[in-house]
């Protein structure tokens, strides 16, 4: 079994509420760098990674350019900006035009870090209001990663995703009180690798 080397997740409408519940259940020494596209207004500023850091054991930040990727740290796409994993490990930010009607999408942030992490990838998907994420879904699939989706029955805006389990098949569909558990047992190399858990969607 490969050892996973990071997580990245996806989240739109109710992002924030979503985002304090399972970051807040994150221990400080969770093992593996979070990279997460949240959906927000251009003119935001900082103040969401803030406010997480604030709330949260693991350290949350706005990522930056050309920083590299560590453990047990967060990385929030600033607003009005793409967030990319280059080859070498270093974030990368671009102000390219929208995908999926999003800057950041979650699609680009997806399908960069599946072309560097490959098998050692955890792609979450939590609730949102649109479709970005589908297709970095498939991405994170097809070079071996894992998916983890929000249950729609549990999600305060399901139709992200309900679009990321039309996309590809989930390896793990659950509540968002579980999430934290569950990429923490994934983290430590636990035995949730593969199997639907917790609650599956028909």
């Amino acid at each position: 079994m490969a050892k996973f080397r990071a997580v990245v997740i996806g989240v739109s409408s109710g992002g924030v509420q979503a985002l304090k519940l399972l970051l807040g259940e994150l221990p400080a020494d969770f093992p593996l760098p979070v990279l997460i596209v949240q959906h927000i207004s251009p003119d935001a500023g900082n103040g969401m990674a803030k406010l997480l850091n604030n709330l949260c054991a693991i350290h949350v930040k706005e990522a930056d350019e050309q920083e590299p990727v560590v453990p047990a740290t967060v990385y929030l796409a600033p607003p009005n900006y793409h967030l990319l994993v280059e080859r070498d490990g270093f974030l990368s930010l671009s102000a390219d035009p929208p995908v999926s009607f999003a800057r950041p999408s979650v699609d680009v942030l997806f399908e960069s870090a599946a072309a560097v992490f490959g098998e050692g990838l955890i792609g979450v998907i939590l609730t949102g209001a649109n479709y970005d994420g589908s297709r970095g879904v498939q991405a994170i699939k097809q070079n071996g990663g894992i998916v983890v989706v929000q249950d729609p029955d549990d999600a305060e805006t399901p139709q992200m995703p309900l679009a990321a389990l039309a996309a590809t098949e989930a390896d793990h569909v659950v509540a968002l009180a579980d999430m934290a558990a569950l990429l923490q047992s994934l983290a430590g190399g636990g035995a949730a690798r593969r199997g639907r858990s917790t609650t599956s969607h028909a």
